[in-house]
């Protein structure tokens, strides 16, 4: 064989890291953290690179490629060689079983975060962001029948009582949707309650009127949904969601922890930690309406 292709036995820094595809910076850095033992230097006081290193240099990169971290490939060489002298497959099959599990996570998160981007994009922006649940229960609604404060309310309630309490409340939305007169008088009754700033005395007359006017809206709603057969549907969303989740249980609030937003807290630490607006005097208001409510209940 002619002597130019003859190949060292031995090989420079820069030679070893452009033959494994890497940089002579990181086969430094892999000696630094005990990746790659370091070779004897020569006479010129370099180091020179074998057979041997060569092998370990091609592991570490085709591993690195892999997204093994370079502690774990270490560790994967060092239960090897303690174990079984120069053999370390058993502790790279280790390592390996437990990345292709955290890739199949990452990428079953990529899946979610692309599906969450797919249906803004589709539904809408404000519309994407509520789970598929609760747009399912809009999708009848004509393009733009609803109001961004609408999507806003549901976006919140969700987060509280999770998507079958924002389907449940949607129906509110979607008889206002449908019947303009309720939603201008819905649109009036917002108004007299806005209007129950700070400078409202409790006490106030203005306070008891405007709760006698909730009250009478929410009967007038309410009797809509029931003659246009809405609260059937309410009760076929229980059910669908029983079908989907069919081992939930309840909470002490009542809710199944996936009835609320995954992570979420409880629907009594949601509301406690939800800022609002509303003046002593609304806030009365509400009251006042609630007790009026109560007193319209069958049986009271």
């Amino acid at each position: 064989m002619h002597s130019s292709f003859v190949p060292p036995r031995q090989v420079r820094i820069g030679d070893a890291a452009a033959f494994a595809g890497t940089t002579p910076r990181a086969i430094r850095h892999y000696h630094e953290i005990g990746l790659l033992p370091e070779p004897e230097r020569g006479g010129d006081d370099r180091r020179r690179y074998g057979y041997e290193d060569m092998i370990r240099l091609l592991w570490i990169r085709k591993m690195a490629d892999a997204g093994i971290a370079l502690d774990d490939i270490r560790d994967a060489f060092t239960t090897g060689i303690a174990s079984a002298g120069t053999d370390c497959e058993d502790g790279i099959a280790v390592i390996l079983e437990r990345l292709e599990e955290s890739l199949a996570d990452q990428e079953a998160e990529l899946r979610r975060q692309r599906n969450a981007v797919q249906r803004m994009r589709t539904e809408g922006s404000r519309m994407g962001l509520l789970s598929d649940f609760v747009t399912e229960r809009l999708k009848r609604l004509p393009e733009g029948s609803l109001r961004q404060a609408d999507l806003d309310t549901l976006l919140v309630t969700e987060r509280i009582f999770g998507p079958l309490g924002a389907a449940v409340q949607a129906t509110r939305f979607i008889v206002l949707a449908r019947h303009p007169t309720l939603r201008m008088a819905s649109d009036r009754v917002d108004d007299a309650e806005e209007a129950l700033d700070d400078s409202v005395a409790v006490d106030d007359p203005r306070v008891a009127q405007v709760a006698a006017e909730r009250h009478a809206f929410e009967r007038a709603l309410h009797t809509v949904i029931e003659e246009s057969g809405l609260d059937e549907e309410d009760d076929a969303l229980f059910d669908a969601w029983d079908t989907l989740h069919p081992e939930d249980g309840d909470d002490e609030a009542g809710l199944s922890p996936n009835r609320r937003e995954a992570g979420s807290m409880s629907a009594g630490e949601a509301i406690g930690k939800m800022p609002y607006d509303f003046s002593p005097a609304r806030l009365r208001c509400m009251q006042l309406a609630l007790e009026l409510s109560v007193q319209d209940s069958p049986g009271t």
